[in-house]
């Protein structure tokens, strides 16, 4: 009994495990991959001053958004591929700090952010779970750059609205995240990226302020194969 018991609890996992590969989302070499889900960005402000004529400690802050992001990629081998995150522009508030703390909203800027990254997969393409890493390269784009009157009191008292411009840049992004599959074609998919950026915002009162902006995005998404 004890070597049919055992034969009979090998033949039960191997079943199981069968069942498992057969079920699992299979992103293997030469497959395109496409995800859709919600991204959070936060940043992590480290910011310089405004420039002279301007009060001493005069820093800024900013707040989180969060908007749909769509990615596309291709699996270059079974444990490589390569993605792209796309997504509409990303709406943030800009906020005093420092010596400009309590006064409130003083503008809002939008930004698109597409990143390339070229990740490695562990495990094998059946695996129900696949933990991977990505290193990329992001470009920031700045646009609608829109100053508050609280901005235009601070710079420019009684004169006429401060506008401002920040500085589109390049940044390095680092990859965290984990695919589960769902099916054979579909997968759930969470992943974190950390980007270095550093930007200067050019005020048309004739200051400028640089700020180390750091942010952290956590990305929720459903995802195919084909």
């Amino acid at each position: 009994m004890k070597i049919r018991f055992n034969s009979a609890v090998k033949m039960l996992a191997l079943a199981a495990a069968m069942g498992a590969a057969s079920g699992a989302s299979a992103q293997a070499a030469g497959e395109w991959v496409v995800k859709a889900g919600i991204n959070k960005i936060t940043p992590k402000v480290k910011s310089g001053n405004v420039s002279a004529p301007a009060l001493p400690e005069s820093k800024a802050d900013i707040g989180a958004d969060t908007q749909p992001i769509f990615t596309i990629g291709r699996m270059l081998t079974d444990n490589i591929s390569a993605e792209l995150d796309l997504g509409l522009p990303y709406k943030h508030k800009i906020y005093g700090a420092g010596s400009l703390e309590g006064t409130g909203q003083l503008a809002t800027s939008e930004v698109l952010p597409p990143t390339a990254f070229l990740q490695y997969r562990l495990f094998q393409p059946t695996a129900t779970i696949r933990p991977y890493a990505g290193v990329g390269l992001t470009y920031a784009y700045f646009r609608k750059e829109t100053g508050s009157g609280q901005l235009t009191a601070l710079l420019n008292p009684g004169g006429p609205a401060s506008t401002f411009t920040m500085k589109n840049k390049w940044a390095a992004s680092v990859q965290l995240g984990a695919t589960m599959a769902i099916n054979a074609k579909w997968f759930a998919d969470v992943n974190v990226v950390k980007t270095r950026l550093k930007t200067t915002a050019s005020y048309s009162t004739g200051q400028t302020q640089e700020a180390r902006l750091d942010p952290t995005a956590v990305a929720i998404m459903l995802g195919t194969h084909f």
